[in-house]
């Protein structure tokens, strides 16, 4: 979620740099640690007893927003993962709807949303490690035929702006964008708004991150020196999305940012003693929650529970973060494509769920 990468933009994508990107009542932050919180909640409520464990429970498994994900796209899709391995795609959105969205999104009348921030995470089989891989905003990308929310189509197009896929027709036409251009089944989506974004950062208290360089963002207001700083949830939204306060400006520079705070994030969620702090549990829990969008095979909180126990072996110093290789495109500098052959080696790992090589890793356009 970078400065200018959740700023306004037009429908269709022309502003990769000034685009926004969706809301919907969010998900996609990092997506382990909002399902260790939920299972330390839940087990706080069932331990708790009597009428105000099931007034808890329903007030919290009714705040998630769920999509029928596999019913809008059927059964034309990539082939699940020949292990038990799982792959989620996690967006940012920014959304402004709702005076606090609107607030943190820079207010302004914009409507709609876009995607901001969109990551694939691999959790291989034996899910002790993950994998994330960053899809640019900017990436210029092959958008499938989609059948948007009101039940009209959307006629496929190339050379589309990848955040301009959530603007035109929602989350289950990003989910089978990303399958397209990867071949990569997708097993779950979520997805987290502004609000929430903050609210769960000062839910846990700020979190730490150690800044790579001195940053000076007139867009965003956001000033920080070099060194480790702590962060309240304001200052961290204005740090994911920053673009002009480092790097060469573009949405590629402040994607190192993003993949460092979502660890930083991680780690400080799995720190906090959540069973030991039932008002504290409950709080972060609420904030995540109420600012969650998931597939509907999620959208519970027992679903969650369930699969965040399945998580319970990945530790957030052993995910790996990569950009998704790409390119500087050659007809407009601004923008980039899947560079290859790196990238088609990258999601050809992912689909057999192997080690991916360090020449999928390599990118082209590094942003500076």
């Amino acid at each position: 979620m970078s400065h200018d990468a959740m700023t306004p933009g037009p429908p269709d994508g022309r502003s990769a740099s000034h685009d926004g990107a969706r809301k919907q009542r969010g998900a996609p932050r990092k997506r382990h640690r909002g399902l260790k919180i939920t299972l330390g909640v839940l087990l706080v409520l069932l331990l708790a007893g009597g009428g105000t464990v099931y007034w808890l429970y329903s007030r919290l498994d009714g705040n998630i927003t769920g999509v029928d994900i596999d019913k809008a796209l059927g059964d034309d899709r990539p082939e699940k993962l020949p292990t038990s391995g799982q792959n989620l795609l996690v967006l940012g959105s920014d959304s402004r709807a709702g005076a606090e969205n609107k607030e943190l999104g820079g207010g302004g009348n914009v409507s709609g949303a876009r995607s901001d921030t969109a990551m694939v995470i691999h959790i291989p089989e034996g899910r002790t490690k993950a994998v994330a891989v960053s899809i640019p905003r900017d990436t210029l990308v092959t958008r499938p035929e989609c059948t948007k929310a009101d039940g009209s189509t959307l006629s496929s197009a190339n050379r589309v702006m990848f955040n301009s896929v959530y603007a035109l027709a929602g989350p289950a036409c990003v989910v089978k964008t990303v399958e397209s251009m990867s071949g990569v089944r997708i097993d779950h989506y979520m997805e987290i708004n502004f609000a929430g974004f903050k609210e769960l950062v000062d839910a846990i208290g700020g979190v730490t991150v150690d800044v790579p360089q001195d940053i000076h963002d007139k867009s965003s207001g956001l000033n920080l020196t070099a060194g480790p700083h702590k962060l309240d949830g304001t200052e961290s939204l204005a740090y994911v999305r920053t673009r002009h306060g480092i790097g060469d400006g573009s949405d590629l520079g402040r994607i190192g940012l993003q993949q460092q705070f979502i660890l930083a994030l991680l780690s400080e969620v799995k720190s906090q003693d959540l069973l030991g702090n039932p008002a504290n549990s409950y709080k972060i829990a609420n904030s995540i929650t109420k600012s969650l969008t998931t597939d509907s095979g999620l959208a519970s909180l027992t679903s969650l529970a369930e699969f965040g126990r399945s998580m319970n072996g990945v530790d957030p110093s052993t995910m790996e973060t990569i950009m998704l290789p790409v390119a500087y495109d050659k007809q407009d500098p601004n923008r980039v494509v899947a560079a290859e052959p790196q990238a088609g080696e990258l999601w050809k790992a992912i689909r057999k769920d192997v080690t991916i090589p360090e020449s999928a890793k390599k990118s082209p356009a590094t942003g500076g």
